[in-house]
């Protein structure tokens, strides 16, 4: 079953620690809605005029690691490292805030709260870009985004972001691509809706999800690194959670999956992404 929330008004955000004390913010103040880190974990150190090395283990697809380095150079050196605690917002759906956030280490996850229900749309890691069309639209936020687990950032307010953007027209078109192949997600899952049963959906997601999270063990199987819960998986394909629950069984039995407490392992992910009718060889 769904889990019912009610719709979080805009206002005050819960972002970042101060101090070791959680601060409260609306439009944020960067000096006093986040705390300073000396670092960028996976990216390197960062120095005082914000220059960062690359980063070393974002997926090659992720915004950051497209970015020119002498452009990411910037970028980062003109935001604010943050830290973000599990379960804090890094962005409140109809928030009129503007800023943007660069992930450097963690995964979180982006919801849209559906008549009552809070609906699990997609997942960010690090090296991705939040907050985008808020900051380029000047509109309210489309979507929560919260923290899985410890996240950092790097906040970057509106109109710093559009400048550099402004500057670079190779990062101008990498924002816009970006955002077109986050549209294509939506849409593609629009499509299979109508298309495809439970199961074959259920599995389309999960090597798309593979794809980007995904990690090898040594045993050859996929382990999905973010937390994903029957019901957040159930908003994903459309379908109510009793139905996620025997998709999840099918792929069990067929040996194409295993499961435990929010954690996904793929045994077999040719014969998955050949269930989900996908081109098998792909890296996850």
């Amino acid at each position: 079953m769904l889990r019912r929330t009610a719709p979080t008004p805009p206002g005050p955000v819960r972002s970042c620690r101060v101090g070791g004390r959680r601060a409260i913010a609306g439009t944020p103040r960067l000096s006093q809605t986040c705390r300073v880190i000396r670092s960028f974990p996976n990216h390197g150190e960062v120095g005082v005029d914000g220059a960062a090395r690359r980063p070393k283990v974002s997926p090659p697809k992720a915004f950051l690691a497209r970015l020119p380095t002498a452009i990411r150079q910037e970028l980062l050196g003109r935001g604010q490292p943050c830290r973000y605690e599990p379960g804090d917002r890094l962005l409140v759906e109809g928030g009129v805030d503007t800023h943007v956030i660069l992930l450097t280490s963690g995964f979180v996850k982006v919801t849209n709260v559906v008549e009552g229900f809070e609906a699990l749309v997609a997942i960010r890691g690090a090296g991705d870009i939040v907050g985008e069309s808020a900051a380029l639209a000047d509109q309210p936020r489309m979507a929560s985004v919260t923290a899985c687990g410890v996240v950092t950032g790097c906040l970057v307010i509106a109109e710093a972001f559009r400048h550099v953007l402004g500057r670079h027209p190779d990062a101008a078109r990498l924002v816009t691509a970006t955002v077109a192949e986050r549209l294509r997600w939506a849409n593609q899952r629009r499509a299979d809706f109508v298309a495809y049963s439970a199961e074959v959906r259920l599995a389309r997601v999960l090597v798309e999800i593979a794809r980007t999270y995904g990690r090898q063990l040594d045993d050859g199987a996929v382990v999905i690194d973010v937390p994903l819960s029957q019901p957040e998986l159930a908003t994903m394909i459309g379908v109510a959670e009793a139905t996620v629950h025997k998709a999840l069984r099918t792929l069990r039995d067929g040996e194409l999956i295993r499961s435990g407490y929010r954690r996904v392992y793929i045994l077999d992910l040719d014969a998955l992404r050949r269930m989900g009718h996908e081109p098998p060889g792909l890296s996850p």
